[in-house]
């Protein structure tokens, strides 16, 4: 049987993990393009370390339309001192920084969904290349992981921290007190509707504690939504021991996503009508939203109906949704 080779990483990076201290630098990755023959994408990290402790890795513009992360996260690497932290922390507030640089979800170089890209490939496309290096480099060097995510130009969120449940109940139960501590107003046992190709998917096979967050969309942030990013993360540095000081407790509500009837899509495309708002309580078979039909007048709205009782925890953001896209998510 031969034995596969994989090619090193083509990124670079200008930060030198071992070290002591606070450093801000970038992974180079080569990109030639008309505009540039020997050009490259530049993704800004910063590496905080200060002597023996866990390393907590933190990204955020997974995907390139969603702004709490990032702002979170550019923040902590501008205000961070290595004396408040025993361990590591490696900040990328921007992974798919293509996309991110564009506001966009998906990069513009080459379509890649990020989070539908991992393990990656050192040889393959942008996407995949970034991916490949957060599997081979990155992802090895954490015990904790922390991907920041919201509904971004197309969904909108009740802002929630979010874990999901595992075979190993151990890592499974060391998540949950993460996202605890991480104190948003919700906390969601989340189920994914595709979990192939998932950053999320990567760490928890490689035995990462791994969080991730839904904090609003609509492809913004708000002085609230951010605000529970920043206090967030700090949180759950605190929750690890890795950032000094004791964690700021808050409320939060439980919610679990216990399966498909959770979620609820468009069968035809049109104008869609919220008829319940995020938080609402529903009931199975109450209308959540209607569609209504573009082309002509006098034609029905088609009903989307929920198919369980709960409450909606996410919707479709835009006016005009298309077929098949997903337009209510429930939660209890």
């Amino acid at each position: 049987m031969t034995e596969t080779i994989l090619r090193p990483s083509p990124i670079s990076a200008s930060v030198d993990f071992s070290a002591e201290g606070v450093q801000h630098g970038f992974l180079r990755l080569p990109y030639s393009r008309d505009d540039s023959a020997w050009g490259s994408v530049m993704i800004p990290i910063t590496v905080v370390r200060n002597g023996d402790g866990p390393t907590a890795l933190l990204t955020g513009g997974n995907h390139g339309d969603e702004y709490e992360g990032p702002i979170a996260l550019f923040d902590l690497a501008r205000t961070l001192a290595a004396e408040e932290v025993t361990g590591r922390v490696i900040i990328v507030p921007a992974m798919n920084y293509p996309a991110f640089a564009a506001g966009t979800r998906v990069s513009p170089i080459d379509k890649g969904n990020m989070n539908r890209s991992f393990p990656g490939r050192p040889d393959g496309t942008v996407t995949q290349k970034i991916a490949d290096y957060f599997q081979r480099e990155l992802l090895p060097l954490a015990e904790i992981v922390l991907d920041f995510h919201s509904g971004g130009k197309t969904l909108d969120f009740l802002p929630f921290c979010a874990a999901h449940i595992l075979p190993d109940k151990e890592q499974e139960a060391r998540a949950f007190e993460l996202v605890k501590a991480f104190g948003a107003p919700w906390s969601m046992k989340m189920l994914e509707i595709d979990a192939v190709g998932m950053y999320d998917t990567a760490a928890e096979e490689m035995g990462k504690v791994f969080i991730t967050t839904e904090l609003g969309g609509g492809g913004t942030a708000t002085a609230r939504s951010a605000g529970i990013a920043k206090r967030g993360v700090r949180n759950v540095l605190r929750a690890a021991g890795i950032l000094k000081g004791a964690v700021e407790t808050s409320k939060t509500e439980w919610l679990d996503m216990p399966d498909g009837d959770c979620f609820s899509f468009a069968e035809d495309g049109g104008l869609i009508e919220p008829l319940v708002d995020l938080g609402e309580k529903v009931r199975k078979g109450d209308v959540v939203a209607q569609i209504y039909p573009i082309a002509r007048t006098g034609a029905e709205p088609l009903e989307i109906k929920a198919k369980m009782d709960g409450l909606l925890a996410a919707r479709h953001f835009p006016g005009l949704v298309k077929q098949g896209d997903c337009v209510a998510v429930l939660a209890i």
